[in-house]
């Protein structure tokens, strides 16, 4: 059986995450959501994803399918199922489609909408779906503990150094090469996971779930509350609280960030604060793409969502539920705007469109640092993105 991952409308409204990755590469816990299902399926999985994104993550179709909703998190119950899928056959959670089994020439011509019609079976799971940007921080601190059972299960956690304190050790587990200092890890109330070759510096306080990826340094003095994830090759110094933060990404220094997500290679400058609850104690709304408005989240706490290579200058300050594209440079004194665009440069004086010649020549310039390649697949998509959110720049 071949699996296939694909995106449903919660594609849209995971932008900016999902502008240059597949909505199965997002990460919530320890695990993107393909690694969840892979580790489920004891399979490879490929995307079907958007035509621009496509050469960089092509999509496997073999002569028998099981194309797999990615917004849709795995469980035994489900895998059990989708094994017990006839051809043709739906598998659905009232009106969600997970997952649907067909043959190779019919994903040619795929329209979802259509397939939930088609003979469906009942999940009897209680699904867990990740469905808008403030339920990647929601449902984080479950997904570490789901994904640490995962990734821990009969193996044996390198020996913690005795100058750390480690209240629960039993919930810790250190993978290979990592290295702690004199800090203090509370896995009291939820685990905490450190991948490899991870570095967590003098004077630093962890509480569980944590998830500190491969190569990330935790800076000293840093504090890291429960339910955020970090990683993997990230700097982090300062205060995180519900956050979650993709890798090659920096937060090096002090500063609050609180039920935020911050995508890959970003960079937040000395001192940048993030609100994450009004003064008034009102229900944040958020901007959403997928309405071109803002929506109101139902949450007290919710706190900036910032897309991929986008930079912020030191004591940037950002208001309460603010979303920013990708590959933006913000700075400057005072509150930002709730909703910066993609491919933005400037301050609340005022906003223009970055250099796209010298964004191009930046992102090379900061994945050589990690002796990794910009490609020119990586450019077109960038171009393509650049070009698609054109409109979005005059809101």
């Amino acid at each position: 059986m071949n699996y296939i991952l694909f995106g449903d409308q919660t594609r849209t409204r995971l932008l900016p995450f999902t502008f240059i990755r597949p909505l199965a590469d997002v990460r919530i816990g320890i695990f993107t959501i393909r690694e969840k299902w892979e580790r489920y399926l004891n399979k490879k999985t490929s995307s079907l994803t958007e035509s621009y994104l496509s050469e960089k993550y092509p999509l496997v179709k073999e002569d028998d399918n099981v194309l797999i909703n990615a917004s849709v998190f795995p469980d035994k119950t489900l895998v059990k199922e989708i094994g017990q899928l006839k051809p043709n056959q739906t598998l659905v959670s009232g009106d969600i489609l997970i997952a649907h089994r067909m043959k190779a020439e019919a994903i040619d011509n795929l329209d979802l909408d259509i397939l939930e019609a088609v003979a469906p079976m009942e999940t009897q799971s209680e699904i867990v779906k990740v469905s808008h940007l403030w339920d990647m921080v929601n449902l984080n601190g479950q997904a570490i503990k789901d994904d640490f059972e995962l990734i821990t299960k009969g193996r044996k956690s390198q020996k913690i150094p005795e100058h750390a304190k480690v209240i629960s050790p039993e919930n810790l587990f250190v993978e290979e090469g990592a290295v702690i200092e004199m800090a203090l890890i509370n896995a009291s109330e939820g685990p905490v996971y450190i991948g490899k070759d991870a570095h967590i510096m003098d004077g630093s306080m962890i509480r569980g779930p944590v998830f500190i990826g491969n190569g990330t340094k935790i800076r000293m003095g840093s504090k890291i509350y429960g339910d955020s994830s970090i990683g993997p090759l990230c700097k982090i110094g300062g205060e995180v609280s519900a956050s979650i933060i993709f890798g090659y990404s920096n937060k090096a220094h002090d500063g609050f960030l609180g039920h935020s997500v911050i995508g890959e290679w970003c960079n937040l400058g000395a001192d940048t604060n993030t609100s994450n609850l009004k003064n008034n104690y009102d229900e944040v709304r958020l901007w959403d793409y997928s309405e071109s408005s803002f929506v109101n989240t139902g949450q007290q706490f919710c706190g900036t969502f910032m897309g991929d290579h986008s930079k912020c200058g030191i004591n940037t300050m950002f208001n309460t539920g603010t979303v920013i594209g990708i590959y933006s440079q913000v700075f400057g004194s005072g509150f930002m705007r709730n909703f910066i665009p993609s491919f933005s440069w400037g301050s609340v004086s005022g906003f223009t469109t970055v250099d796209l010649e010298k964004t191009v020549q930046i992102a090379k310039r900061v994945y050589s640092r990690r002796n990794m390649e910009y490609t020119k697949t990586d450019e077109n998509i960038l171009r393509s993105v650049f070009d698609q959110t054109f409109s979005f720049r005059k809101v």
